[in-house]
């Protein structure tokens, strides 16, 4: 697959020859999904938590006697039951993370890049650099290319005023190439990878 490559001045900066084995599969929903899960759930605190009746400041002794009152019979004053007593079967401070294989992550990214440039929304970048690091000439320049909802990818280290000036741009995004991931680029319109992402991705997938 062959596609241009553009300048953020909006000038051709040339093409190249995208990898089938990377852009060009079929994507698959399930795989896309169970990554997108993992994800979420990895990402999770887990720190919500309730006290249960072992863990409320109440005493323990039996409210009243078992006969004789013509009420129910209560014992402990700590459970679940009364006002200030503690919750049943509430949630504990656990680890919401599950197991994914490394192979079907990597396949799920794959999948991910397939569907982005199946549908169009891949955009290729000579260099993602600028100037004065002016987040309002940034804007202008994303304006031109069209990009108000973009993951944009770039090497292994983003330029650091260039980083700086998206940074306050709504719904724009920017990850070294280490940082990419299936749900980053599922929440965003538009893909766009620098060469540099480009050259580094298919060294990853060889």
């Amino acid at each position: 697959m062959e596609m241009k490559v553009t300048t953020l001045d909006g000038t051709a900066a040339g093409s190249v020859q995208l990898s089938d084995e990377i852009f060009g599969l079929e994507p698959r929903a399930d795989l896309i999904q169970r990554c997108v899960r993992w994800q979420l759930a990895k990402r999770r605190a887990g720190t919500h938590k309730v006290k249960n009746r072992a863990e409320i400041a109440r005493t323990g002794k039996k409210m009243y006697a078992q006969k004789g009152t013509g009420q129910a019979r209560h014992g402990s004053a700590r459970v679940n039951l009364w006002r200030g007593g503690g919750r049943a079967f509430g949630p504990v401070v656990r680890s919401h993370e599950h197991g994914l294989p490394k192979k079907v992550r990597a396949l799920a990214l794959r999948h991910a890049l397939s569907a982005k440039a199946k549908d169009g929304d891949i955009i290729l970048l000579d260099k993602a650099t600028i100037k004065d690091g002016k987040t309002k000439g940034l804007l202008a320049t994303f304006g031109k290319l069209g990009l108000t909802n973009a993951l944009i990818i770039d090497g292994a280290q983003v330029e650091a005023s260039f980083s700086a000036a998206a940074r306050n741009i709504p719904n724009i995004d920017v990850l070294p190439v280490q940082g990419i991931n299936v749900y980053d680029i599922l929440r965003r319109g538009k893909l766009v990878l620098t060469k540099a992402a480009l050259d580094a991705l298919e060294a990853r997938f060889k």
